[in-house]
Order: C-alpha cells, then structure tokens, then sequence
C-alpha cells in the first residue's frame, strides 16, 4: 500500500509543473509581464526559459521515478524563491494578506513533498526501480 501512495503522490505533485510549465510556454508574454510586474527585470526571457526547463525537466523526472531526487532538487532551487517572490503575503494589503498567506502556506506544503520525494526517493513503482530489477541477456552486457 505504501508503495502504491508514493507513486500516487509523486504523480500529483509532478502533474503541478508539468502543467505549469506547459501553461508558462502557452502564455510566455503574459508570464514574462507578471514577471517585470514584480520587479523580475534583468533577463526576463533567459529566467523564463531557464524556469521552464526546470519545470518540464523537474516534473518529467518525478513522474517517471528517474533520478527524482534530482528532480526534486532542480523543482526547489524554482520553487522556493518563486513562491517568497509572488506570495509576499507580508508586503501585501490586509485585505489581500489573507489569501496570499493561504497561497503561501499552499507552497510550502509543496516544498515540504518535494523534500520527502528527496529523502525517499522514487519507491518501488519507478523506471529506476525497473531499470535496476531488469536482467539484461549475457550477450548485451
């Protein structure tokens, strides 16, 4: 039962940024505004490419369960300054403090799971896990 939990979370929580990733290519323009919006002006382009490719990347590696800690590593070195440079909850207005203290918390539920991914790995159902269980004939080796 474990083994199938792991694999369900580890799903969910790549299925985050791979959609965010393929949402930040189909709007590229409207996220590279959001980002002078919030003072992201040196590079824009190279920062939202370079975040793209972590999200893809990152995501990609915690769905298959191929090097995941990996994954999980690149998807925090994304994740957390993203979520301290959007949820600013503190800098925020009261009546807008609520929500994006909520969003904020949100995110660091998510920083939380990719730190057990990093910790535990991908678990059993993984293509490492397959990849290391397969015998390869004498004649390939």
């Amino acid at each position: 039962m474990k083994d199938i939990v792991d694999l369900i979370g580890r799903i969910l929580i790549a299925l985050i940024f791979i959609y965010e990733g393929m949402d930040s290519m189909l709007y590229y323009q409207k996220n590279r505004e959001t980002m002078v919006d919030y003072g992201l002006t040196f590079q824009t382009d190279l920062l939202l490419i370079i975040g793209i490719f972590i999200l893809l990347l990152g995501g990609t590696l915690l769905l298959l369960g191929y090097r995941s800690s990996l994954g999980s590593i690149l998807l925090l070195l994304y994740w957390i300054p993203f979520t301290f440079i959007v949820y600013d909850f503190w800098n925020d207005a009261a009546e807008d403090r609520r929500v994006q203290a909520i969003l904020f918390m949100r995110n660091l539920a998510i920083v939380g799971g990719l730190l057990m991914i990093f910790v535990n790995g991908s678990g059993k159902y993984s293509v490492k896990t397959l990849l290391a269980n397969t015998k390869v004939p004498k004649r390939f080796r």
